[in-house]
């Protein structure tokens, strides 16, 4: 998960030593192998929200279909440059983006995780359902990033994944905060203290998730991304 840096980054889970910034920052090491510990974990979340029926329709296709179309884009639009050529964006040791790759993941997916374990025992099944779409597709965003910063993934690539899961999910952020400050406190189960809880949450994501689209994936990995991919990929055309 992620600024958006790859896994290290925007907003993964707990690293396993591996490269890259998503959301907030992007950056790489390039793995290839099978799954690591962190898109398992991802893996085990997407699993047991999409089994447990809180997951609509729309986001599992979202999830398939970008899986399709980073396919697609790597044969017909970007190409990887190839081992060891894909430019690296970010410092992934830089100590600044591993805090704010923390944060942002104890934020958006942690406390949500904890949120919505809570609500099973107070049976508030409303803060559950409007909770689950935005960890769902967060947890889809670090197992993509996985799948993104593999060597066989050039780095317009690695930027698709986060920028196209963060404006997703703010359209579930947006439902999350309405649904948390349309209901009252013991209305439909949880407590008055769970009501406080959940707005504030929902609200500090909405920020979090805003900042990391608009303000950095953007304005700034983006466009750099992009510059450095073509300056690499004319150095490997002139070779």
């Amino acid at each position: 998960m992620s600024g958006g840096v790859g896994p290290i980054n925007d907003i993964s889970l707990p690293k396993d030593d591996r490269r890259h910034p998503t959301t907030p920052p992007s950056s790489t090491t390039i793995k290839s192998g099978f799954l690591s510990f962190r898109q398992l974990n991802s893996l085990a979340v997407i699993v047991v929200l999409a089994a447990s029926g809180l997951v609509g329709f729309q986001d599992l296709a979202f999830l398939v279909l970008s899986l399709v179309y980073i396919y697609v884009l790597s044969v017909v639009a970007f190409p990887c440059l190839g081992p060891g050529r894909e430019p690296t964006v970010f410092n992934p040791r830089n100590r600044v983006l591993r805090l704010y790759v923390s944060f942002a993941a104890v934020i958006g997916l942690f406390l949500p995780i904890a949120y919505i374990f809570e609500g099973i025992y107070e049976g508030d099944k409303e803060g559950i359902a409007a909770a689950a779409p935005h960890l769902f597709l967060l947890a889809s965003q670090v197992f993509m990033e996985g799948v993104a910063f593999s060597a066989r993934f050039s780095t317009p690539i690695r930027v698709f994944v986060p920028v196209s899961y963060n404006a997703r999910r703010i359209f579930t952020l947006m439902e999350w905060l309405e649904s948390e400050f349309g209901k009252e406190g013991g209305d439909r189960g949880g407590s008055a203290r769970r009501v406080y809880v959940g707005r504030i949450l929902a609200a500090a994501n909405m920020a979090l998730w805003c900042f990391n689209l608009f303000a950095f994936l953007l304005p700034v990995y983006m466009p750099k991304a992009f510059k450095k991919y073509y300056a690499a990929y004319y150095n490997v055309k002139d070779v």
